[in-house]
């Protein structure tokens, strides 16, 4: 109240002929007592309005916050009411005016020294609310500029039950100025929203009505300032902004669309309304709100909406580390979509009994740093006094007690890494969970990264049972249920779901996306569209971030946190098709400005979850989730310099060829597959461009260096198919090009059974291979020719023997120890079909030792397989060679050797009676030749006896039973069955 006589009038009644002096006389004084008692609250004068002054002042006149005050004897303006349907003040105006204990009150004795009513004491309580009189928030903001902005505030404003004071909620008879006085008066929250115009400046005035608003909101009240960005602010639009920055009773935040605004509004006036509930209990509990915590106590953790599928060894990872007292920093780091918040969500609710209280701070609306430590201290309903750094403040709060506090979405705010340092050493008692795409990069931090989910099996290799029990398949299960409840994984569609969950990498919202089709496409369905996956992954729920309703936007968001330079880099890495060395990315980022440190660029693209990086056999190898790699590739395709770098990238898997190549052979012949099979991608890639730009010789030479690599993992029909597409295209070729093309293309088929097997490519090709003088090139020819005589027709035994000794002649074949054993296996298996098994077995046998002499695995491997059929053939069933064949042939992932060890396998059973055993090997054979599209080679008898005479036999049901049955094993059983479970685990690790 103001301490002196204000010389404001009292506004002229009106009253009715039928009204009373008295009613006239207690209806003015309610009035009065009404303003005095409103104004009283507010610090402010009950008749001007003004500011309350210290005794001896006056009212403050025109300064741009008060309202000047009215000549004498002139009629003083009605206050503007809020809008109809939002009354607050007015309401409980007009309430008071009826009731006769408040005029009563009103009319009370004088108060000693000085004018105005005493106000019985009962009215100084806080008053009872009537349920019309929501709590009202004052929207201040450009008009026309920030139209969808300011729908967007009103929404979550009444989400939330609250009353929008909006000048567009009703036309109202009264100045612009007078309006929005009068609203404010009767508001409880202000928010302003900004973006590039200061508004228009009144004739006579000297700011804004948007300014005048911001500066006549009381000191006191709660102002949420929201800023659009970006913008081209106007010059005092952008002063405004700066001296609302500084003003520490407004809070600040940035946003760039309605839908952000409405969530951030939404929140913060929740988190206000939780803040004054939190100070009105403190208020009345006196000094017992300052007891400490009880052990367990949770700020506002989210409420997960479903289970936490496959997480149980995190989570009881996580909860270990943060009983270790040197963890107080762990950050769970993955890229979007992995589960990080949903596992964080779960550490919160399991660490209760560690902790005297568990908070959970959202920061996914946070843009600026500045408010990361703001947003804590929100949480834990600490009010900054601004008279000492805010974790000082935290840590004075917070003393004695020990916090978990949790910080999800750090990404976009990872320069405030320093302040959770500060934080850490002004709260000792206190331990901080991130989750973030990127690492901190702080020196106590210890990072989790989170995976994703446990993949089910190939199909191939595991049962129903063994996919169902898969983390990412029991994801897919559980979403696509609550699409349609209807949908159940069975044996006839397991299948499909662990192809689509190894598709998606088991990452938690692919998968989750992929699932919520299922009410439109079954999982077959689905499978097929998966080659271009993004387009699929979308989400309609209202209820996610708009960055997490599509798997593209939550990669993109990832991507445009980045600097320029590793964004750059990432759109360069789209050229890749599968994982990559180190060396590959030099390759295709030579010259480039942005790579000057290609390493610590890559890193940060690690460190952001971008990439992920493994050792393989000592090679740095870095490789993108797929769906991150379709990002990647799209981004690439703008690249203006997309033709060179395909060239460059091209030009480094022939390279890769040559230096791979020697490695084939020999004790690296593991470690060379496994590096090829890691680039495998990228190598097909790369050579369907090359022959796509008629690049024919470069990719033929690079073909033929890999030729124990196709033949050893049953790639050698997608070598013939390059090779034939060679020959078709009516290019000239040189002729070591036509040679090695005419080998692949005549020596595949002798491996299918509806091939066309012909002598005269092979012929041609050996011709050629000694007319440039590469002599391995033509022993390899001559052996498969030999092969190829034995095949035709009407075989000519006699014609492959000598093709065949022939190429064992050649200098190149005798110095290089893999190909001179391999052809002489061969040889051996011409003398066997001769019906010269001693001859054959002794071929076999220095093969197979000169095999082990040099660590080479693959020619051990068919070695041992003659060494069986020449012993089944001679002395008996030998299973010993087949069993070691098959370790070897694991080890090697050889699946057409795995096939020819089954068949030994089988045919040694059928050989003394043990048809059960016999069928079911043969049909799991049977099922890894299909795989291959390789069958046996059809001059080559093996089992075909056996099986004839079992068919003949009257246990012929029985071996096809078992047969039936072996089609249908998984490889892995079929393994275990034979090798037991240890030695099958060590051989396919």
């Amino acid at each position: 109240m103001c301490s002196t006589a204000c010389t404001a009038p009292r506004p002229p009644s009106a009253p009715s002929r039928s009204t009373s002096r008295a009613q006239r006389r207690a209806s003015t004084a309610t009035r009065s007592s009404s303003r005095t008692r409103r104004a009283s609250r507010r610090g402010v004068c009950s008749s001007c309005g003004s500011p309350a002054e210290p005794a001896g002042s006056g009212c403050g006149g025109v300064d741009g916050r008060t309202p000047p005050a009215p000549s004498p004897g002139s009629p003083r303006t009605a206050p503007a009411r809020t809008p109809p349907g939002r009354r607050g003040s007015a309401m409980l105006d007009a309430v008071a005016r009826d009731s006769p204990e408040w005029q009563h009150a009103a009319a009370g004795q004088a108060r000693p020294g000085g004018g105005g009513a005493v106000v019985n004491d009962r009215y100084d309580a806080p008053p009872i609310r009537t349920p019309d009189q929501h709590l009202r928030v004052f929207v201040s903001s450009t008009l026309r500029e920030l139209e969808p902005e300011r729908r967007a505030a009103r929404g979550a404003i009444e989400q939330l039950r609250l009353a929008p004071v909006m000048f567009e909620l009703g036309a109202r008879p009264h100045p612009p100025r007078e309006l929005y006085r009068a609203y404010l008066d009767q508001s409880d929250v202000f928010v302003g929203l900004y973006w590039q115009q200061y508004g228009w400046v009144a004739s006579g005035e000297e700011v804004s009505g948007l300014e005048d608003e911001y500066r006549l909101a009381p000191r006191e009240m709660p102002k949420l300032i929201y800023v659009k960005q970006p913008a081209q602010r106007e010059e005092r639009l952008a002063g405004l902004i700066e001296r609302i920055r500084d003003d520490d009773t407004a809070s600040y935040k940035s946003f760039s669309t309605a839908d952000e605004l409405a969530d951030l509004l939404a929140a913060d006036l929740a988190t206000l309304l939780a803040e004054r509930f939190d100070a009105s209990r403190a208020d009345a509990a006196g000094p017992a709100a300052s007891a400490p915590d009880e052990p367990g106590a949770a700020g506002r953790v989210p409420a997960p909406f479903s289970e936490a599928v496959g997480r149980e060894r995190d989570l009881a990872t996580l909860l270990a580390w943060l009983d270790d007292d040197a963890r107080r920093l762990v950050t769970l780091v993955g890229p979007g979509g992995i589960g990080k918040s949903r596992l964080a969500i779960e550490v919160a609710r399991n660490a209760g009994d560690r902790f005297d209280r568990v908070t959970f701070v959202m920061l996914e609306h946070v843009r600026d740093p500045a408010d990361v430590l703001p947003a804590i201290a929100r949480e834990l309903g600490v009010r900054d006094t601004r008279d000492r750094p805010l974790s000082e403040q935290l840590g004075v709060a917070r003393a004695g007690r020990r916090d978990l506090i949790v910080l999800d979405n750090f990404e976009q705010v990872l320069p405030a890494a320093a302040d959770l340092m500060a934080l850490l050493n002004d709260l000792p008692g206190a331990t901080l969970l991130v989750t973030s795409r990127a690492r901190l990069r702080l020196r106590s931090e210890h990072v989790f990264d989170v995976e994703p989910l446990s993949l089910p099996p190939e199909p191939e290799e595991g049962s129903v049972e063994a996919i169902l029990e898969a983390p990412a398949v029991r994801l897919f299960r559980d979403r696509a249920t609550a699409a349609d409840p209807r949908f159940e994984i069975t044996a006839e569609n397991a299948e499909d779901v662990a192809r689509i969950c190894r598709a998606l990498d088991g990452v938690p919202l692919a998968i989750e996306l992929a699932a919520a089709c299922i009410r439109a496409l079954t999982p077959a369905a689905m499978l097929a569209k998966l080659d271009r996956m993004l387009p699929l992954l979308a989400n309609a729920a209202r209820d996610v971030p708009e960055r997490q309703r599509t798997i593209q936007a939550t990669v993109e968001w990832s991507v445009d946190l980045l600097e320029p330079e590793p964004r750059a880099l990432f759109a360069r890495l789209g050229v890749f098709a599968g994982d990559f060395s180190l060396d590959a990315v030099e390759a295709v980022t030579a010259g480039a400005p942005w790579a000057a440190d290609l390493l610590g660029t890559l890193l940060v693209l690690v460190d952001s979850s971008l990439l992920r990086q493994r050792d393989d056999a000592g090679v740095p190898l870095f490789s993108m989730l797929g769906t991150v790699r379709e990002v990647a590739t799209a981004r690439f395709e703008l690249d203006p310099d997309a033709a060179a770098v395909r060239r460059a990238h091209a030009e480094h898997y022939v390279q890769l060829a040559v230096e791979i190549e020697p490695m084939l052979r020999g004790a690296t012949q593991v470690t060379a597959l496994a590096r090829l099979e890691a680039e495998r991608d990228n190598l097909r890639a790369a050579y369907r461009h090359l022959i796509a730009i008629e690049e024919v010789d470069v990719v033929a030479d690079a073909v033929w260096r890999l030729l124990l690599y196709w033949w050893i993992r049953g790639l050698l029909p997608e070598a013939k198919a390059w090779m034939v597409r060679v020959l078709e295209a009516g290019l000239p070729l040189s002729k070591r090009t036509r040679a090695i093309a005419l080998a692949y293309s005549a020596w595949v088929p002798l491996w299918q059974t509806d091939g066309d097997v012909r002598t005269e490519p092979l012929e041609e090709s050996a011709a050629l291979f000694r007319e440039v003088g590469d002599g391995l090139g033509e022993g390899i020819a001559l052996s498969v020719l030999a092969l190829a005589c034995m095949s035709i027709d009407e075989p000519d035994i006699e014609r492959a023997e000598a093709s065949q000794r022939a190429a064992l002649e050649i200098d190149e074949v005798r110095r290089d120890p893999t190909f001179r054993a391999l052809l002489r296996t061969a040889l051996g298996r011409i003398l066997l079909q001769r019906g010269r098994p001693a001859e054959a077995l002794q071929l076999f046998e220095e093969a197979q030792a000169e095999a082990e002499r040099s660590g080479d695995l693959f020619v051990e491997s068919i070695a041992l397989t003659q060494i069986g059929w020449a012993r089944l053939a001679s002395v008996g069933p030998d299973p010993h060679s087949f069993v070691r064949n098959l370790e070897l042939a694991a080890r090697l992932r050889n699946d057409d050797g795995a096939a020819y060890a089954l068949e030994g396998l089988s045919a040694s059973a059928a050989a003394i009676g043990d048809l059960r055993r016999a069928g079911t090997l043969l049909g799991a054979a049977e099922t890894l030749r299909a795989r291959t599209g390789l069958t046996d080679q059809r001059s080559y008898l093996t089992y075909q006896p056996f099986v004839a005479a079992v068919l003949a036999s009257d246990r012929a049901a029985e071996f096809e039973a078992a047969r039936a049955a072996g089609r249908r094993m998984p490889r892995r059983a079929v393994f275990e069955a034979v090798l037991g479970p240890e030695l099958t685990a060590a051989a396919t690790a």
